[in-house]
């Protein structure tokens, strides 16, 4: 007894026939052959014509594309065959589980390499703009973050697709995030703190900046926390929270300065060089490259001295600058009031006795 050719293709085991299981190979068979010709044909063709573009776009989704490995060009061919026949519940379920894990993985690893481009070339921007001054730490800090939250969204949609009740998961996630929040609300407070500090700028590396009782140059802006060089040379750490909690004065942030300072001479000094003195200071002044002169006057009798006030603005916010220039300014004055013959004030007390017989 013989069967012919079509009896063949017609014999039926697990239910589906011959001709079924020959589709299916077919199927996948040409899958791998059009996949293989897209991938090594088509894409190779891409990536030498983007060669010669200047945008770096276009060569970052063509490697995104060469970057799908051949796990999943197998599982897709072997999804659409299996679309033919008709397979156990369990088999079925397994491929379409695999072929969607796979799918989500290269999609998250494609988006991963977007995240890295789109940050990676805001800080080179940023670098190149700021230069040293620049600190990556918070921007890489949420690189981090958004490569988290990708990674936590795509194990919620292999979870739903699994039949798993993800709103029970989602509301277990927030109470577990509201008790951590709850444990590291310090360490949250100073990472939130360092986003507000990038994103508002209220200072930046190298800004000579006054907290409270303490001044100093910004050397570095953390995660955590910001250092600061004091004038004295220790390096200052304060938490980021604290920074955003009270004042800061940023004295980098100033164009022009504005200069007080007080001087006194004796009372013995005659009226006449008193008179003298403002158009001596103003003269003083105007002769100093970086000063502005605002006013002089003669203030008040103090308990020794005759008291005169100056103000000018200096045209930089560097304080080494204002230091050399008042020293310029003072040792003018010295140096004036010398050859005028006025002398400063110190203090002395002078005791009047009345003489009685």
């Amino acid at each position: 007894m013989s069967l012919d050719f079509g009896e063949i293709l017609n014999y039926t085991f697990w239910n589906n026939s011959v001709r079924e299981y020959l589709i299916v190979f077919g199927v996948f068979v040409l899958s791998i052959i059009v996949l293989k010709f897209f991938k090594y044909v088509i894409v190779k063709k891409l990536k030498a014509l983007i060669d010669h573009t200047r945008t770096e776009l276009d060569d970052l989704i063509i490697n995104v594309i060469d970057s799908l490995g051949w796990p999943l060009y197998l599982l897709l061919a072997l999804y659409l065959g299996c679309q033919f026949i008709q397979l156990p519940e369990l088999l079925e379920k397994a491929i379409y589980y695999l072929f969607l894990i796979s799918v989500v993985y290269y999609l998250v690893k494609g988006f991963q390499r977007i995240i890295n481009y789109v940050f990676e070339r805001f800080i080179k921007r940023e670098e190149e703009k700021q230069g040293k001054e620049f600190d990556p730490s918070v921007i890489r800090l949420l690189n981090k973050i958004a490569k988290i939250v990708l990674w936590l969204v795509a194990i919620i949609i292999i979870l739903q697709n699994l039949g798993y009740n993800i709103s029970t998961l989602v509301a277990g996630l927030g109470i577990g995030g509201i008790a951590i929040a709850f444990a590291l609300q310090n360490i949250l407070g100073d990472i939130f703190s360092s986003f507000s500090i990038y994103l508002d700028k209220p200072f930046q590396v190298g800004d000579f900046i006054i907290v409270s009782n303490d001044m100093g140059v910004v050397k570095k802006i953390g995660i955590k926390s910001t250092r600061i060089q004091t004038l004295q040379g220790e390096e200052l750490v304060v938490s980021n929270k604290e920074l955003t909690e009270t004042r800061v004065h940023n004295y980098k942030k100033m164009e022009k300065r504005r200069i007080v300072f007080t001087f006194g001479v004796l009372y013995e000094t005659p009226t006449e060089k008193i008179k003298k003195i403002p158009a001596l200071i103003k003269d003083i002044i105007d002769k100093v490259d970086l000063a502005e002169i605002d006013r002089v006057h003669f203030k008040a009798f103090g308990d020794f001295s005759l008291n005169f006030e100056v103000v000018y603005y200096l045209n930089s916010s560097d304080y080494n600058q204002y230091m050399d220039t008042q020293q310029e300014i003072n040792l003018a004055i010295k140096e004036q009031f010398e050859k005028e013959g006025i002398i400063f004030a110190y203090p002395t007390q002078t005791v009047f006795i009345n003489k009685t017989e």
